[in-house]
């Protein structure tokens, strides 16, 4: 073994590391554990990690992915919610990669609640297999929380993947896409077979990547959020109607769409963020007046 490389989980450490926790994957927490080396390092490869890069991983379980992550990045911050498990990575990391194992930092905490001063040092990427029931709030909150996310590479559900690349006329554009455009560029990055991954989840996984970009908009994020939510609250109305109570009357939507330069008789899934951000300015202005 190169001790500068590491060993990595095969589905017997797999096995045997559950085993030791007495640890039976729940779909509470949306466990499943990937045993295949040959995933982790695609999921590294894909992600683009550098020596510079401080690299966040959530929901690091048992540690598949944490230990091909050592090796690419400076430093590794893994963020854990369960105690047993943010015990043992420490230990994981120093058996199997005793020459890396000192980039490894453990946080146990709640992805969904953890705060910047949290980090000691500010993480540049987010690459993570995330628990699926909640791996769109958990992408969103991280990036509003830490600018210092330039990039990242996420294993979701198939269809969950979709909805976060999706672009303005898709199907399956929806809150989550438009939320996600404007903290980055995100797309699809390809499958991942079920086979991989222990218990087998009855579910397809896709990769999604991204990479920062800078707001469309100088007005608040929570103000075009607010527009983004309303707009999509009922899909098939018109922004007229979607957006009435949000305007406080249709009549004054459709002001503030017109003023936006966006048509009322449009639907929240044609429109991109930039769109939503010229909605929330047009507000503020007719506000101000």
């Amino acid at each position: 073994m190169d001790d500068q490389q590491g060993a990595l989980l095969g589905p017997a450490e797999v096995r045997r590391l559950a085993e030791e926790l007495d640890i039976r994957p729940t779909k509470k927490l949306g466990q499943n554990f990937v045993h295949d080396p040959n995933t982790v390092r695609r999921i590294v490869a894909s992600a683009s990690i550098s020596p510079d890069d401080v690299v966040l991983e959530v929901g690091p379980g048992l540690g598949s992915l944490t230990l091909a992550l050592l090796p690419a990045a400076g430093a590794v911050i893994a963020v854990e919610i369960d105690p047993v498990l943010a015990a043992r990575l420490p230990r994981t990391a120093a058996e199997f990669a005793p020459a890396l194992a000192d980039r490894l930092t453990v946080l146990e905490a709640d992805a969904l609640r953890v705060r910047a001063e949290e980090f000691a040092k500010p993480p540049t990427a987010l690459v993570a297999n995330l628990p699926y029931n909640v791996a769109v709030p958990v992408v969103l909150h991280l990036l509003a929380e830490l600018p210092s996310l330039a990039h990242g590479l996420v294993m979701v559900q198939s269809e969950v993947a979709d909805r976060m690349a999706a672009k303005p006329g898709s199907r399956v554009y929806g809150v989550p896409s438009a939320k996600a455009a404007w903290f980055a560029d995100v797309r699809r990055a390809g499958p991942v077979p079920r086979k991989v991954f222990w218990p087998v989840p009855n579910v397809d996984s896709g990769l999604v990547s991204f990479q920062r970009i800078a707001p469309p908009s100088a007005v608040s994020r929570q103000e075009v959020f607010r527009v983004v939510d309303a707009a999509f609250a009922q899909r098939r109305k018109t922004l007229r109607a979607a957006l009435s109570g949000w305007a406080g009357s249709a009549s004054r939507a459709e002001a503030v769409l017109r003023a936006a330069g966006v048509d009322p008789a449009s639907r929240g899934e044609q429109l991109e963020i930039g769109d939503f951000a010229r909605i929330a300015e047009a507000a503020a202005t007719e506000s101000g007046r």
